[in-house]
């Protein structure tokens, strides 16, 4: 298995630091607001990475965590009158069931930033003991960039380079630094915000420093693989393992995978431009699974252009892949003759050159768009061999073949039945008898059996309203 790593810039041969085991770090969102669509590509594409480890029979320990501290979900809970906690537990919630809805599966560890707390302050401390921080005079404390000699390395970038850029960038406060280029470990409170106590002031830790202290706790001081999207190698990327290997004394992690940008109809996503799009508001137009088809269409380190035609275009697709799958389906549930025959036998190896494909595929650097092109061929040749006429055996076999291959990509074989406009509308009518007879807990689980199955209700004035999510 070949993938890219950003930290040498070339294709490597994957070997784990522990035979059949993977160590996984993956950087998750700052919950303030619910996911959008650029968020949710790497949640797809190193979830798919993460499947296709297991499917190969790795023990994999993955790990993502939540950022539930942060300037923005501050700036949220004064907006609300509320404390950031609300605002981040609400929105933790919130992505956990978008990630549901894209099939994504729910980390080994998803650890929080607020209850890693003591790990951050114990690391800072190693790093000042270690000469590699220092505590400004108003208990700021900061890592001294130029005391770890291999700064740079993973982003490429030259540390003079690097100066000449800053000198413009300095912001009120960074006076107190030794050296433009250091960067925040721990920053005084300020008013209206949360803190903690610690050796140097009251206040919280600065953005980089957790993702180095969890992945620690959770994987250990050194990792096979940290992962995220690209816009995150310079510098919180750079900055952790400048953290990471200074305060353990080893290699942080042995691979760097990086996804590229999710543009909007060929421009950046803006809130300006109106081109802003959470998963959420995909998912009202489009089935989850046309998403994260669409997401895995193209290879994780290109540019991947959203638009409503692209879309379109992978909705049809999957619907061919789909169709396909319920024929074959069928037919194997209505067959009558059980063995295969000889020449069922002979098309059966002929098939597992499609699986052999697609794994030739993902193991050039997880090729998900390679992959899908594998799976195209073998439903041509499901379309082509599997009749009225096929085996139970056989039929069956065939329709294992293409749902374990797509369950790689998270994709499910097995399509979502919907419930008819008559049994919705039968279903509100038992909710508001229940209603009546203040049988509440009917009427909620009534409400929850509809929402599981893509059902909002809407309780108004005129009456309840609803529609498929």
């Amino acid at each position: 298995m070949q993938l890219y790593n950003t930290l040498t810039k070339r294709k490597e041969e994957f070997v784990p630091l522990e035979e059949g085991k993977v160590k996984m770090y993956v950087c998750g969102p700052t919950v303030y607001n619910l996911i959008h669509i650029g968020n949710a590509r790497p949640m797809m594409v190193f979830d798919t990475v993460r499947r296709y480890f297991m499917y190969k029979g790795y023990e994999v320990n993955y790990v993502s965590n939540f950022t539930d501290v942060d300037d923005k979900i501050i700036k949220a809970a004064n907006e609300e009158g509320v404390e950031p906690s609300v605002i981040s537990e609400r929105y933790i919630e919130e992505c956990k069931k978008d990630m549901a809805s894209l099939n994504v599966m729910p980390a080994t560890t998803h650890p929080k930033a607020t209850e890693e707390i003591d790990g951050m302050l114990s690391m800072i401390q190693t790093l000042i003991d270690k000469g590699y921080a220092y505590v400004a005079e108003d208990g700021t404390v900061y890592y001294s960039t130029r005391k770890f000699k291999d700064y740079g390395k993973l982003s490429h970038k030259n540390l003079d380079d690097l100066q000449g850029g800053m000198r413009t960038l300095l912001v009120s406060g960074e006076d107190q630094k030794e050296d433009p280029l250091d960067f925040v470990l721990w920053k005084p409170k300020k008013e209206g915000e949360p803190y903690w106590e610690s050796p140097w002031c009251k206040g919280r830790p600065g953005w980089h420093i957790e993702c180095s202290v969890m992945s620690r706790k959770y994987l250990g001081e050194e990792i096979d693989i940290h992962a995220g999207g690209e816009d995150l190698i310079f510098p919180h990327h750079e900055n952790e393992i400048a953290q990471s290997e200074a305060a353990n004394g080893k290699p942080f992690a042995k691979y760097w995978m990086h996804n590229a940008f999710l543009n909007i109809d060929n421009k950046k996503m803006s809130k300006s431009l109106g081109n802003f799009f959470t998963v959420r508001d995909i998912l009202e137009k489009y089935d989850a699974q046309v998403l994260r088809f669409f997401m895995l269409s193209a290879h994780y380190r290109s540019q991947l252009n959203f638009s409503a035609d692209l879309m379109e275009a992978a909705k049809n697709s999957l619907e061919r892949i789909l169709t396909a799958a319920d024929r074959v389906k069928d037919i194997a549930d209505k067959a009558t003759a059980m063995e295969a025959t000889e020449e069922e036998k002979k098309l059966i190896e002929e098939a597992d050159r499609y699986r052999i494909k697609f794994e030739e595929a993902m193991d050039d650097d997880f090729n998900t768009a390679d992959a899908i092109a594998a799976i195209f061929e073998l439903v041509k040749f499901l379309n082509t061999n599997v009749n009225e006429g096929s085996t139970k055996i056989f039929a069956s076999l065939m329709y294992a073949q293409l749902g374990a291959l797509l369950a790689i990509l998270g994709i499910k074989i097995q399509r979502k039945k919907e419930l008819l406009d008559a049994d919705i509308e039968k279903l509100i009518e038992e909710r508001q008898a229940a209603r009546k007879e203040k049988n509440f807990a009917r009427a909620d689980e009534i409400r929850d059996e509809l929402l599981k199955k893509g059902i909002i209700l809407e309780d108004t004035r005129e009456g309840v309203k609803w529609k498929r999510a």
